[in-house]
C-alpha cells in the first residue's frame, strides 16, 4: 500500500513538473504577447479614441491570418508532439519544414491583401470614413510583419517540445520592451522622431516581429535543436499530409467558425459606433491578458496526451485527461476572479467619453463568466481532444454555439431590432457558455484516445 501511494505521488509530482515546466512559460508568452497588444491599445487610446477603434478593426485581419496559420501549426504541433514520443526525430524535422511552408504561403497571401487592398478590408468593418482612413494606412504599414508571424509559431512549436519554451518567454519579453519603448517614440514623436500616430504603432510590430523571427532562427542552429534543412524542405508525403490535415482542417473549420465569428464581433460593434466599438476592443484585451493561462494549460495538455499517445500509453493518457479536466474548472475559476479585480482597473487607463466607460463596465462584468467557459472549453476541446485526432468536435460546437445561436441573435438585435448596445454585447458572448453543457459528454466516448503517427518509414518519398 505505501509502495502504491508512494509511486502515485511520484507520477502526481512528475504530472505537475512537466505540465508547469509547459504551462507557465506557455502562459507568459501568450501573456507578453498580449501586453504588446495591449501597449498599443493603451499608447493609442491616450492619443485619441478613433485612432485605437480603427486600428483594433484593421487589426481583425491580422487575427483572421492567425486562424489559418494556428490551424496547420496547431495540426501539425498534434502529430509532431506524437513522433516525438515515438522518438522518429526525422519525421519530426521534416513535419517542421512542411508547417513552415504552409505558414509562409497563408502570411504571404494576407500581406498581399493588406499591402494592395487596405480601403476595401477596412470597408468590411465599419462605414466610417475617419475609421477606414486611419485603418488602411495601418494595415499598409503593418503588412510585412505578416510575413514572419506564422513562421515564427513554427518555432516557438518547436522550442516547446524541445524543453525551451522558457526561452520563447525570453523572446517575448525583449520584443515587448522593443514593442513599447518604439511605440512610445513613433507614436507620440518624441527626441526629433516623426509623430507617426497609428502608423508607428504599425512600424513597431514590423521590427518586433522580425527581431522575433531572427532570434528563433539563431537559436536553432544552437546544440542538437531541430532545425529545418533542404532536405526537409523537398520532403513530402501523400500519407502524412492526408494525416494532417485530417487534423488541421477540422481545427480550420473550428477557427474560421469561431474567428469569423469573433471578427463579426467587430463589424457589430463597428455599426452600434465609436463608444461601443472602443469599450469591446478594451474589454477584448482584458479578456486576452486574462486568458493567458488557460491557453498555456491547453497547449501543455495537448503536448503531454500526445506524446503519451504516440507511445501507445492509452491508460495513462485517459488519466492525464481527467486531470487537465479539473484544471479547468480551477483555471476557470481564477480567471474570473482575475478579470472582476483587474478590469475596472484596466478600464481607468483609457481616456473614453462617459458613454464608452458606461459600456465597458458592464462588458467587464459579463466578461467574467465569459473567461470562465472560455478556460473549460479551451483546455478540453483545443487542447485534449485534438491530441488524439478528435478536432471536429471543436467546429461542430462553434458552429452551433456561434452561428445558429450567438450572432444571429446580435445581428437581429443590431441591424433589426436595433436593441441596447449591451445587449447586443451579451448576446454576442454567449456562445462559450452554450457550449459547456455538450462538452463532458464527448469527452467520456474517450474519441481523443488515438495513436496517429505511422509505422511504415517507406511510405515516405522526396518530391
Amino acid at each position: 500500500m505505501k509502495a502504491r501511494r508512494s509511486t502515485e505521488l511520484v507520477e502526481k509530482k512528475d504530472f505537475y513538473k512537466e505540465l508547469f515546466s509547459l504551462a507557465i512559460p506557455i502562459g507568459m508568452q501568450n501573456l507578453l504577447v498580449a501586453l504588446i497588444g495591449a501597449s498599443d491599445a493603451l499608447m493609442l487610446g491616450r492619443l485619441t479614441q478613433d485612432a485605437v477603434s480603427a486600428v483594433s478593426l484593421a487589426n481583425q485581419i491580422a487575427f483572421i491570418m492567425s486562424l489559418f496559420s494556428g490551424a496547420v501549426v496547431g495540426g501539425g504541433g498534434a502529430l509532431i508532439a506524437q513522433y516525438w514520443g515515438k522518438g522518429d526525430w526525422t519525421m519530426v524535422k521534416n513535419l517542421f519544414c512542411m508547417l513552415i511552408k504552409w505558414a509562409f504561403g497563408i502570411s504571404f497571401v494576407f500581406f498581399a491583401l493588406a499591402m494592395f487592398a487596405p480601403e476595401l478590408l477596412m470597408r468590411i468593418y465599419t462605414p466610417d470614413t475617419a475609421l477606414i482612413k486611419i485603418g488602411a494606412s495601418y494595415l499598409r504599414a503593418v503588412s510585412l510583419s505578416y510575413l514572419f508571424t506564422g513562421v515564427t509559431q513554427c518555432y516557438y512549436l518547436i522550442m516547446k517540445l524541445e524543453g525551451k519554451a522558457p526561452k520563447s518567454v525570453l523572446i517575448s519579453v525583449v520584443t515587448l520592451i522593443t514593442d513599447v519603448v518604439l511605440d512610445f517614440f513613433l507614436i507620440y514623436g518624441f527626441a526629433g522622431v516623426p509623430k507617426l500616430g497609428a502608423n508607428g504603432s504599425a512600424y513597431s510590430t514590423v521590427v518586433v516581429e522580425l527581431v522575433a523571427l531572427i532570434w528563433c532562427i539563431a537559436e536553432s542552429h544552437r546544440g542538437e535543436s531541430i532545425r529545418p534543412d533542404l532536405q526537409g524542405f523537398q520532403w513530402f508525403s501523400i500519407d502524412i499530409t492526408k494525416d494532417l490535415f485530417k487534423i488541421a482542417l477540422p481545427m480550420l473549420g473550428s477557427s474560421l467558425a469561431w474567428g469569423f465569428g469573433f471578427s463579426m464581433h467587430s463589424l457589430i460593434m463597428g455599426h452600434l459606433g465609436s463608444d461601443a466599438t472602443a469599450a469591446a476592443s478594451i474589454a477584448s484585451v482584458a479578456q486576452e491578458l486574462i486568458t493567458c493561462v488557460c491557453k498555456g494549460i491547453s497547449v501543455g495538455a495537448g503536448i503531454m496526451v500526445g506524446k503519451l499517445l504516440g507511445q501507445n500509453l492509452f491508460d495513462k493518457a485517459k488519466e492525464y485527461g481527467k486531470k487537465f479536466c479539473h484544471i479547468s474548472i480551477w483555471a476557470g475559476i481564477i480567471h474570473m476572479a482575475l478579470l472582476c479585480i483587474l478590469g475596472p482597473i484596466v478600464a481607468e487607463f483609457f481616456v473614453l467619453s462617459e458613454t464608452a466607460k458606461h459600456y465597458l463596465v458592464i462588458m467587464l462584468v459579463f466578461s467574467a463568466f465569459y473567461v470562465f467557459a472560455y478556460s473549460i472549453n479551451t483546455v478540453i476541446v483545443c487542447g485534449i481532444f485534438p491530441a488524439g485526432g478528435d478536432a471536429g468536435y471543436d467546429a461542430l460546437s462553434v458552429f452551433f454555439a456561434s452561428w445558429c445561436f450567438a450572432l444571429p441573435l446580435a445581428l437581429l438585435g443590431t441591424f433589426v431590432f436595433h436593441w441596447p448596445v449591451i445587449v447586443v454585447y451579451i448576446l454576442m458572448c454567449a456562445d462559450e457558455i452554450v457550449k459547456i453543457p455538450w462538452l463532458y459528454p464527448r469527452y467520456k466516448k474517450y474519441l481523443w484516445l488515438n495513436n496517429l503517427t505511422r509505422e511504415e518509414s517507406s511510405e515516405m518519398v522526396n518530391a
